[in-house]
């Protein structure tokens, strides 16, 4: 149960590999073919021996309607806990006996497998997620610890400041059937307690096949090589369903303040922001990112200058747009304030989304900020696991590997005029949605 944020992911130091020269094209490196019913993505690199796996399938929360909204999660935790042939021990000593890992993540729409191993246990390691994706063990004992821990975990998130005001602000801007829209903590806690594993089990049938996965393995690989093991560890499974695209976006309903109280916090955590109505591929999606980290990346960003820097009011927050590869998304910012200060963080951060909002952005600001983005996406593809990450998620958002090299051109061709158009005509400070969650009031 975690929302969907899909970014380059960098992984160990060892993997680091060689820049790839200025002249070449990524694309190059790359082999796309459909093998087993699986989009398969291999990329070749020059690091020696480490490969990297990254997958995606439609089986992530927002499929569990009309159903208990606690199975996908909980299918996802029973994949690494024995398949049909291998107890979940017997999958720990294979990998652990190579140095190999494989784990699975379920979010908003999709189930994520990663693995990283050495070129020479690929055959193994790729083997070992086909069992464990098909075949899982799904016995009644495991289900039953799955369970307490999934519980567990839910109990905890309950008093946790960041997640509980996510959870209310995707609640407020997303309607109920949209699959950004999340469930309530709560809600979760009941149907986990509820599942069965017959559920999980129909469940798995229903959604866990090639229609729709996409499978990237980077490094020390060959198209030639991973194919064959892929034809073999997946041939015969069928089935598995597309991902959500709703037939409209959602639409800002209007301003509201919202408050989540949890009692004795030390600090509250708030978000505001708005649904965009645009997906990545959109038009005015990349102006309005590049917009965004002007105001509110990294420490350079104009919140960091003047909410923390400047007025000293917290050491926590940033802006950024989110939950649009697949389904239109959200803008926001978040932050966290100590309860003392939180009115004036609050007037703060208003105040600077206003005058961003009001003024844009300048020549010199989009500059910076223009170079600072393609340096930090090129580091991101320095590694395999990197690499990997940036390569799924240029699929998930409809474009093929050649966006990897095509990324960087289009943000530097991005201009000022178009980045303030974007601001003002996509957002509206005035219509927006403010979560506040931790040592607070009642709801209001």
């Amino acid at each position: 149960m975690i929302r969907e944020h899909i970014h380059s992911t960098v992984w160990a130091a060892a993997l680091v590999l060689a820049a790839p020269c200025a002249q070449a094209l990524m694309v190059d490196n790359s082999h796309r073919s459909q093998i087993a019913g699986i989009d398969l993505i291999t990329y070749r690199t020059n690091v020696r021996d480490v490969v990297s796996i990254l997958g995606a399938l439609p089986a992530g929360d927002a499929m569990a309607a009309p159903g208990n909204i606690a199975v996908p999660t909980l299918t996802g935790m029973m994949l690494d806990r024995g398949t049909q042939t291998l107890d979940k021990f017997a999958i720990a000593d294979q990998l652990d006996s190579v140095g190999a890992e494989i784990s699975f993540t379920v979010g908003a729409q999709s189930l994520e497998v990663r693995a990283k191993c050495l070129q020479k246990d690929l055959p193994l390691v790729l083997s070992l997620i086909a069992a464990e994706l098909r075949d899982p063990a799904l016995s009644a004992a495991e289900f039953a610890k799955a369970k307490q821990q999934f519980i567990g975990s839910l109990q905890r998130s309950l008093q946790n400041t960041g997640q509980r005001a996510q959870e209310a602000f995707g609640r407020a801007v997303f309607p109920d059937g949209h699959p950004n829209h999340p469930h309530a903590i709560e809600e979760y806690l009941a149907a986990a307690k509820a599942a069965t594993l017959d559920e999980v089990k129909a469940f798995h049938a229903k959604y866990y096949g090639p229609k729709a996965f996409t499978l990237v393995v980077v490094g020390d690989v060959s198209a030639d090589k991973t194919e064959p093991e892929i034809a073999k560890d997946f041939s015969g499974w069928s089935g598995g369903q597309d991902y959500l695209r709703p037939a409209s976006p959602a639409r800002a309903a209007g301003p509201r303040e919202i408050t989540v109280p949890l009692s004795e916090k030390p600090s509250t955590s708030i978000v505001l922001g708005q649904p965009t109505g645009l997906h990545y591929r959109d038009p005015d999606a990349l102006p309005l990112r590049v917009g965004t980290a002007i105001l509110g990346q990294g420490f350079t960003g104009r919140l960091m200058g003047t909410v923390r820097d400047r007025e000293g009011l917290t050491y926590q927050i940033g802006a950024g747009m989110a939950e649009d590869s697949i389904a239109d998304g959200e803008w926001n910012i978040s932050a966290s304030f100590a309860p003392a200060l939180l009115e004036r963080g609050i007037a703060s951060t208003r105040s600077a989304l206003d005058k961003w909002w009001q003024g844009g952005v300048s020549d010199a600001e989009l500059t910076a900020r223009k170079k600072g983005l393609v340096g930090t996406y090129q580091v991101g593809l320095s590694t395999t696991g990197g690499l990997a990450g940036a390569i799924l998620a240029s699929v998930l958002r409809g474009y093929d590997v050649g966006w990897l090299d095509a990324y960087p051109g289009a943000i530097n061709a991005i201009t000022r005029d178009q980045v303030n158009r974007a601001i003002r005509t996509r957002l509206n400070p005035s219509t927006m949605v403010l979560v506040e969650a931790g040592s607070v009031g009642a709801a209001r």
